[in-house]
């Protein structure tokens, strides 16, 4: 208790998965929290996300989010960025200059034990794993939990380790060409996606909108949270 008290953790994206991650890491004891995304929840999040509610549609997850751990813990110690973040070098978009910052920007001046990506985009997915690798800050990084059913399915192992995920086969590629080719946690489902559920539709840093069942997001979040928790106590 005193171990996970003091530590400090990072949980970056509180959406599908990052908002059930967040909670289980605080109702486990963990005392020190930063909560890191820029979107507001809106009602196509109420069948996936821990903060998408009817009465929360419109306000900023990062602020439902916090109202929440206060509630489970008074005493926690909780900073929340209400940005997103872009790579080294890259121009924002229109509109979203004062609403991004790079994970040096973002995260610098704090020190944390653990960082959870959740980020389900994949060039600030890359950046923010660059960052923690080269900083050697353990990290557990959130695959695809999109089009797929069977909660049974999913694995937490080294980024080197992962399969049938086609996120995890582009966070792979990607991060080969910049030399990190293992090193970090992964969570994963070995479940073939359905590729019915996948619909083309571009957006900002996404060229496709995919179907998710409720609990899978869930499920990873929790999974997230044993990475988090078991690497923190050592177990």
């Amino acid at each position: 208790i005193a171990r996970l008290s003091s530590a400090r953790v990072a949980v970056i994206g509180v959406g599908g998965v990052g908002g059930y991650a967040a909670e289980m890491i605080v109702r486990a004891g963990v005392g020190h929290i930063l909560i890191l995304d820029s979107d507001e929840v809106s009602v196509s999040n109420r069948n996936r996300q821990l903060l998408a509610l009817n009465s929360t549609v419109g306000r900023p997850k990062c602020q439902v989010l916090k109202e929440r751990l206060l509630d489970i813990n008074p005493d926690l110690d909780i900073v929340t960025v209400e940005k997103f973040i872009i790579a080294e070098g890259a121009v924002p978009d229109s509109g979203f200059e004062d609403a991004s910052g790079t994970p040096s920007q973002l995260l610098g001046a704090y020190e944390f034990d653990y960082v959870v990506d959740a980020i389900d985009t994949l060039s600030p997915k890359l950046e923010l794993i660059k960052y923690c690798m080269d900083r050697n800050i353990p990290l557990v990084s959130s695959m695809g939990a999109g089009a797929k059913f069977d909660v049974t399915r999913i694995r937490i192992t080294d980024i080197s380790k992962s399969f049938q995920c086609p996120l995890a086969h582009m966070v792979r590629k990607r991060l080969g060409k910049m030399g990190i080719r293992k090193g970090f946690k992964a969570v994963f489902s070995e479940e073939i996606a359905d590729r019915s559920s996948i619909v083309l539709e571009a957006g900002r840093n996404k060229k496709s909108q995919v179907g998710t069942i409720s609990y899978l997001p869930a499920s990873f979040g929790c999974a997230c949270a044993q990475a988090v928790i078991t690497g923190l106590l050592g177990v």
